[in-house]
């Protein structure tokens, strides 16, 4: 059996991602709960406490001020009538989706399985439902990797604003309910954070020693509970301040002391499970130091190269939460951006938006159909590759800017490569059927054979180094259609 990890960077550090993971490629989120009721995006249950925004215009008049019907309320709306996750997990693996997550907690406090630590769960309240024990019997049926979300550790700050009141208006100076010394458990004695300046989100964690402690006891549960395949922290590894990070080597590793203990709780189980450690764990700090205990995760956005160790990008096809105001992305995009994570050495998790009762409309149900028809055809190119020496050519590249995911405008000349059992896969990001591409990056690799997939050999030729296939006036698939070069 593999030896355990201790809670300790020198431990940690040892850490390798299993062959699992780098084979999937592409996985399915399930971030979904309460605050999907009012269908209008992800940090409701913030803004619906901070005068003026638009959920919380939307929340007084839909449904009253929030010192009348605040968040615990809208948690009781949250019903889950029609959550069919055996449905939803075979669509997802016609889809492509080769691991699942699913939201634990998210930065409201409210636990989608049955704790007996927080009472606000979604078996005491809302679905009376163990959300996350149902996605993960669904989830073995397919033998699909099983993950977690949690969102825990930056809620006792991001929460404060629920302790506020008006400043004008017929309900100045009325306490919301976050005041309501019964519902403290829920909405967190955070007054210490105070609620001026709303729109300031430092500091992401609290230095609060009893909530930190309260974190790993929660997070313990989860791992206890579901001996996750995955466990996603939206942050750093807690209690580390990513936003504000100092430079490389300034890591006081007391201040990660929980995040420690958590992550190699996570890796110990699953060595005691498997016999050896087929666990992930994925949080957002940049600095090597802190990412290499586990994966590093890059929300909305990637990298600009090939990485030497396999990394994570967390997406959604519109906003976090289900919101009738947000476009989805067309199927193409996010085709496209995970053959180029892919081509980097990353892996792409998709959130699929869910309405409140459970069930995904239809298009994203579409989505799922389109991304079905790609996989059929062009799944060879994806599971199980690894880099090739570059990852691709051509003059255009993704745009890295925060959170931007603009669709990229790719020309005829743009390719990604990947590689797999001494073949090289070419996806062509912007060719069209009829077309004459070249493709630069063999050299004086000798070439034996060119298969478009779904469709057959194609005619090839090499001149002065450069590859020159002729395609069909005919692909097989919609978009990222696959050369197989031998």
């Amino acid at each position: 059996m593999t030896e355990n990890f201790e809670p300790t960077f020198g431990s940690l550090r040892r850490y390798t991602a299993p062959e699992w993971f780098r084979d999937a490629k592409f996985g399915i989120w399930s971030h979904w709960g309460p605050q999907s009721v009012p269908m209008f995006g992800d940090w409701y249950a913030r803004n619906m406490y901070i005068e003026g925004t638009p959920q919380y215009e939307y929340h007084l008049r839909h449904y009253g001020h929030p010192s009348k019907f605040g968040y615990k309320d809208i948690c009781a709306l949250w019903k889950a009538e029609s959550f069919d996750p055996d449905a939803l997990i075979e669509k997802y693996f016609r889809a492509g989706a080769r691991y699942l997550m699913t939201q634990a907690t998210h930065h409201d406090h409210f636990f989608n399985y049955d704790s007996a630590i927080n009472r606000m769960n979604s078996v005491k309240v809302g679905p009376h439902k163990d959300i996350l024990a149902m996605w993960k019997a669904a989830a073995d049926k397919y033998n699909l990797p099983f993950g977690i979300s949690e969102h825990l550790g930056a809620s006792f700050s991001w929460w404060r604003v629920n302790k506020g009141c008006d400043k004008y208006g017929a309900y100045a100076g009325v306490p919301y309910d976050g005041n309501d010394p019964d519902w403290q458990d829920f909405y967190h004695a955070n007054k210490e954070h105070g609620t001026e300046n709303p729109g300031d989100f430092n500091p992401w964690y609290t230095s609060n020693s009893a909530f930190r402690e309260y974190w790993l006891r929660c997070v313990n549960e989860m791992i206890e509970k579901f001996e996750p395949d995955l466990l996603y922290t939206d942050g750093s590894l807690p209690f580390g301040d990513h936003w504000a990070a100092g430079p490389s080597g300034a890591i006081d590793e007391n201040e990660y002391s929980y995040g420690l203990r958590a992550v190699a709780k996570l890796y110990n189980t699953s060595v005691g499970k498997y016999g050896e450690n087929r666990a992930v764990y994925l949080q957002k700090d940049r600095r090597p130091e802190i990412y290499s205990v586990g994966v590093l995760d890059i929300e909305k956005s990637q990298l600009p190269g090939i990485m030497p160790e396999p990394w994570h990008t967390d997406t959604c096809i519109g906003n976090w939460f289900y919101d009738v105001h947000s476009p989805y992305k067309h199927p193409e995009q996010i085709i496209e951006m995970l053959v180029d994570i892919i081509s980097k050495n990353g892996v792409m998790l998709l959130n699929i938006l869910q309405r409140p009762d459970g069930t995904i409309d239809d298009e994203a149900d579409y989505i799922l159909r389109r991304l079905a028809e790609w996989f059929a055809v062009c799944g060879e190119a994806v599971y199980g590759t690894r880099p090739w020496r570059v990852f691709g050519e051509g003059d255009t590249f993704v745009r890295i800017e925060g959170f931007r995911e603009d669709k990229t405008d790719w020309s005829r000349n743009d390719h990604r490569f990947v590689q797999k059992d001494g073949s090289v896969y070419a996806f062509l990001m912007g060719a069209r059927g009829g077309d004459t591409l070249t493709v630069r990056s063999f050299g004086d690799m000798d070439i034996h054979s060119v298969e478009l997939l779904g469709y057959g050999a194609v005619p090839f030729g090499k001149e002065l180094g450069v590859l020159i296939v002729s395609l069909p006036e005919n692909l097989p698939v919609f978009c990222a259609n696959v050369l197989k070069i031998r």
